[in-house]
């Protein structure tokens, strides 16, 4: 598994200048590369592979206009035609469906005044980590480095980026081999929210720590001060820095906290299962403030590679999976519930804690689905009572006093759910409705008869009446 080590580096006032001009130059040779290719692709002629770039490049340095791209490491200057050819990879992909996920743009400009500037040195560029500490960057010099901790092999590539706030940081990739943790008992389904962050199914709560909450008034005196800086003036470049310095602490507070709790959870449970949320929608509501600062995609990505690279099991349960409704003793899937809601009560009798029954109910499904028990997940199946539990619609019970009929017919394949059903009093059809998540309901009939919703249910591989109605056979 390959694995980036991040430190902090302190260069000196002709350090800087040296790594502005790499990042300059890398920024340089990436946007020539594009508009060749756009270019190419507007007249209609064959696609410049990254030699020709490459070639492009070489020709570049003996010209007066770009003879100063010979003051860098040519190698910095090869990865960035490597990057714009990765973009492209990825922007194809998308397109043609083969990348999973959002969908991709196709490759931007770069701009001198993006936020985030970094530039790559290879194996091939000889940098070194010095016997003193320090990190030896050709065209560059000696960095100064602060090592957190110890690399666990030799580095195949380093990344030095200048982030917002203007600090530099050396990003070491290492290959490192796995290292399994002994095996354990304990399974835990973990369910993410804003007031507690996550919620186990051991019951155990984890309160939301609110970083950016806290920085918020400190945040709002700096960006009043910016927002009254004049446009392009170095005031308001100094304000800018001044804003993304807090900012700064509080992502890499979030991120030391969430590194800790991951690792935790990891060590603790030989199973890690979480709900497979659809952050980027949430984002989009009155929440998104909140849901920026709780970071639950990062979360999940380190719980994702510490379990591979400790030997645990890590799986995502499907985003439309009625968690919060669904009762993780019976099996029964309530009607929606306002965020207010926190504790429910089941008919069968049960009083649940919102999130704890939450994590009970992804644990159940995250089993299920590793288990390759069908695209239903569900807890395990609850016996139906014994006056319930016919095959043959001629032997199901009749009258108000039977809550519960079996919509079993013969030798009817139970494995997978049909995707409608219909409703019988006694030989009359009384309408058809839907399944969604194994549930149909029946609201309104032509007649108008029915009083209430009827409502049909699979209680493990078997579909059930489950309305106060008037009993009717769903088929």
């Amino acid at each position: 598994m390959q694995l980036r080590y991040n430190y902090r580096l302190y260069p000196d006032a002709a350090q800087r200048e040296a790594l502005a001009k790499a990042f300059g130059c890398a920024r340089v040779v990436f946007n020539d590369g594009l508009r060749v290719r756009q270019e190419a692709h507007e007249a209609g002629l064959p696609y410049p592979t990254d030699a020709e770039l490459s070639k492009r490049v070489t020709v570049a340095k003996l010209t007066p206009e770009r003879a100063w791209l010979g003051e860098v490491s040519s190698v910095v200057l090869q990865q960035a035609l490597a990057d714009l050819n990765t973009a492209y990879r990825a922007f194809f992909a998308s397109l043609s469906g083969m990348r999973k996920g959002r969908k991709v743009a196709a490759p931007r400009f770069r701009s001198r005044k993006d936020s985030r500037q970094a530039v790559r040195f290879t194996a091939n560029a000889r940098f070194k980590i010095l016997d003193n500490g320090r990190l030896r960057l050709p065209k560059i010099g000696d960095l100064e480095v602060r090592w957190s901790r110890e690399l666990p092999a030799a580095p195949t590539s380093v990344t030095v980026v200048r982030d917002a706030a203007g600090r530099h940081f050396a990003s070491f990739v290492v290959q490192t081999a796995d290292q399994p943790l002994p095996e354990l008992d304990s399974e835990v389904g973990i369910d993410l929210g804003l007031t507690h962050f996550a919620v186990m199914s051991d019951g155990t709560k984890v309160s939301a720590p609110k970083f950016l909450r806290r920085a918020a008034r400190k945040l709002r005196r700096l960006q009043q001060g910016l927002s009254r800086k004049q446009r392009g003036s170095n005031n308001r470049k100094k304000a800018v820095r001044k804003v993304a310095r807090p900012h700064a602490k509080v992502a890499d507070t979030r991120r030391d906290w969430q590194h800790k709790l991951s690792t935790q959870i990891i060590r603790d449970n030989q199973a890690v299962f979480v709900e497979d949320l659809c952050v980027a929608g949430l984002a989009r509501t009155r929440l998104a403030k909140s849901v920026h600062d709780a970071g639950w995609s990062q979360f999940a990505a380190m719980l994702e590679y510490k379990a591979a690279r400790r030997g645990r099991t890590f799986a995502r349960v499907d985003r439309f999976f009625p968690s919060t409704r669904m009762c993780s003793d019976c099996g029964r899937i309530n009607d929606k519930m306002a965020l207010n809601v926190r504790t429910w009560g089941c008919p069968c009798g049960s009083l649940h804690d919102r999130d704890v029954n939450a994590a009970k109910n992804i644990r159940a499904a995250g089993r299920a689905d590793l288990n390759d028990r069908g695209a239903q997940v569900r807890p395990a199946p609850v016996p139906a009572p014994r006056g319930e539990a016919v095959t043959r619609r001629e032997l199901a019970p009749s009258g108000a006093q039977q809550t519960g009929i079996s919509a079993l017919q013969g030798r009817e394949d139970v494995k997978r759910s049909p995707t409608t059903v219909d409703f019988y009093a006694g030989d009359r059809h009384l309408g058809s409705a839907p399944v969604h998540h194994g549930v149909a309901r029946l609201k309104k009939t032509v007649s108008g008869e029915l009083t209430a919703p009827v409502v049909a249910r699979y209680r493990g591989d078997k579909l059930f009446n489950d309305s106060d109605s008037d009993p009717v056979d769903a088929r």
